[in-house]
This record gives C-alpha cells, structure tokens and sequence, in this order.
C-alpha cells in the first residue's frame, strides 16, 4: 500500500475517533477559552434559564455544585448590566473549573485567548456534520512531516558508519523520526486520551 494511503487512512481513523491529538500539549485547552464549547454553552443555558445543557460538562458528583452556581448567577444578574457580567464570569470560572477537574486536568483561569485554529475546524466540521476538511488538513501535515523526518534520516544514513559524529547525527534523526511514527501510531489507535498527560517516550 502506498504511502499517502496509509497515511489517509490513519488521518481519517484518528479524525472520526475523536483522536485529534496533533496540537501539541503546550498550547491552551479550548474548554479553557471564552471562546469553546463550554462557556458557549453556558453561555446559552444562562439567557435560557436552563441549566440542563450545561451538565454534560461535568462529572455526576459536581451537579450539585454546578446547579447552585447557576441559580445564584441567574438571581444575581437581575441586579443589572455591571452584576449580570460579574455572575455570568463567576460562573464560568465554577463551571470550567469543575469541567477540567473532572478530565484531570489543572486550571489556570478562563483564556481570552482565540481558540487554537485546529480545534475551531473541528467544531466548525461537527457543526456542518463532516469531517472531510479536518481529514485533508491532518493527512496533509502528517505526510509532510513524515516525509521530512524520513528524509533526514535516510539522509544521515549514508554517513552514519564514517565518523563518531556523523554516526551521531544520524542516530539523533532516527530517533525523531521513530518517536514521531509511534506518537502518531498511539494516537491513531487510542493511546492517549483527552485531558490526559502524554506517555513518557521510551528510551532507545
């Protein structure tokens, strides 16, 4: 099978299985933005006085917390502008807070931040009900970088056996490019999952 195959296929698989783990773990969670699916949805659930839409945001043993939150920031917003902008805050700190608490994670206050541009294309592709432009996206990005790391390797090889530091030079390639093809092949088949921390690099 080809290479672009191969690679399609496992842009896809990865892309429907909800994998899109490609961002690199540095940058900001999107559920930490003002800007993500979740102050969006409370957002909404606030103008509606509902607050059955926010729940699926957090774990079973936070409703309690998160429907107090909610009916105290829907009393205090009747208060006026200045007081409904102070409650709809207060509670999307509560709400994000418990939302990252549930996934594991740690939190550092809500992001003003634009939401990372791959994770907006994924919204976007959801709220359109296809997948096909995120698919295109990542294959392209992974043949590249495949292609790149590849090529170097296969580059240093030829040198590899006539010095010390051409020899080490192309082990430091190697090793790039095996950790990219098995951080790649982790995600694709469910290695790590959202809100998670990445698994150590084994060591060569």
């Amino acid at each position: 099978m080809k290479v672009r195959s191969i690679i399609t296929i496992a842009a896809l698989v990865a892309a429907s299985s909800g994998l899109l783990l490609l961002v690199p773990t540095t940058a900001v969670a999107h559920c930490d933005t003002m800007g993500g699916p979740v102050v969006k949805t409370a957002q909404a659930a606030l103008d509606k006085g509902d607050v059955t839409p926010v729940l699926k945001w957090v774990k079973p043993d936070n409703e309690a917390e998160i429907v107090a939150a909610f009916k105290q920031a829907l009393a205090v917003r009747k208060q006026g502008k200045a007081a409904k902008e102070l409650a709809d805050r207060s509670f999307f700190e509560t709400l994000v807070r418990l939302h990252r608490a549930g996934e594991g994670a740690s939190y550092t206050g809500l992001k003003s931040t634009p939401v990372e541009p791959i994770i907006a294309r994924t919204d976007a592709a959801l709220a359109q009900g296809s997948i096909d432009d995120v698919a295109k996206l990542l294959t392209g990005a992974m043949e590249k970088e495949l292609r790149a790391k590849f090529d170097r390797v296969a580059a240093t090889a030829k040198e590899a056996d006539k010095s010390v530091a051409a020899g080490r030079e192309y082990v430091e390639a190697y090793v790039v490019f095996t950790h990219y093809v098995e951080r790649l092949h982790n995600d694709i088949t469910g290695g790590v999952e959202h809100g998670e921390g990445a698994a150590p690099e084994h060591e060569e």
